[in-house]
């Protein structure tokens, strides 16, 4: 019965994380107007190491949005992602995101770092950060 009760306080969690609207945001002094999705999976999944501005790119993830996040961004569960990071990691090829466990470090982070590209639902956004690509629920 425990576990049942657990399984449904979880699902309902993650009903509401994935209901979020989440934006993602950059530095406004990095040069990027607006983001495709294309490009921020690209940013996301390591495979860009660079903002289309030219700016070194550095992509942070907000623990409590991540699996929504990229489900939203790539359809994936969050186990896909962290054995797709792992797999990169052994080999070399590539770290994932640094992982921050706030909407305000979010902010911090991309709001002191030109090359910053991070995401939180679009209500913590402040004039900080610019948003450059939504997910709506």
């Amino acid at each position: 019965m425990r576990q049942l009760l657990l399984a449904i306080i979880a699902s309902l969690l993650l009903g509401s994380l994935c209901a979020a609207d989440i934006v993602v945001v950059v530095n406004p002094d990095s040069g990027v107007e607006s983001l495709s999705q294309d490009d921020a999976i690209n940013i996301f999944m390591g495979r860009y190491k660079q903002l289309p501005s030219g700016i070194t790119a550095l992509p942070v993830d907000l623990q409590q949005a991540r699996a929504a996040f990229y489900q939203k961004l790539v359809g994936k569960t969050l186990a896909e992602i962290n054995s797709y990071w792992a797999r990169l990691v052994f080999s070399g090829q590539g770290s994932p995101p640094r992982q921050l466990t706030s909407a305000e470090e979010v902010i911090d982070a991309v709001s002191n770092n030109r090359g910053a590209i991070g995401y939180l639902d679009r209500q913590y956004v402040d004039d900080r950060v610019r948003v450059v690509l939504a997910f709506t629920p």
